[in-house]
């Protein structure tokens, strides 16, 4: 029996959205136009969103900087956007460090390449460190 998927349902809306975004607009524009598009397609799903969302990064107890998500959904989903030809390992990477330095568990890598593609992440908070100063 196949484990049920953490915030499937939104993962799902989410995934259906990007598709018909790059369907309507396809490849080749910046990634703040597909970022924007998203955003309205998102919210004309019924969907919230913040973009972009601040988020800090803790270390030992101390906020040591912060860095910009570009999407976050339903207070559960981190989005990631990419314009690139094809993801690579750095992409997937930088996404597990945003979820690494918040309380919000899923991810998913949007990209807006030659071809749609998306990987969508977990990092369950119980295996976190460091991070909100714990």
């Amino acid at each position: 029996m196949r484990p049920e998927l953490k915030h499937k349902e939104i993962t799902h809306k989410i995934i259906g959205v990007f598709y018909d975004v790059y369907n309507e607009l396809g490849h080749g524009f910046l990634e703040s136009v597909y970022q924007r598009s998203l955003g309205l397609a998102l919210e004309s799903a019924g969907v919230r969103i913040h973009s972009p969302v601040k988020i800090p990064v803790w270390f030992r107890g101390k906020c040591v900087g912060q860095f910009e998500g570009d999407m976050l959904v339903e207070e559960a989903v981190l989005l990631e956007l990419k314009v690139a030809r094809c993801l690579e390992r750095a992409h997937p990477a930088q996404l597990l460090n945003y979820l690494r330095a918040t309380n919000i568990e899923v991810g998913i890598l949007l990209n807006f390449g030659l071809k749609p593609e998306f990987k969508r992440l977990l990092l369950d908070n119980s295996s976190k460190t460091n991070r909100c100063g714990n």
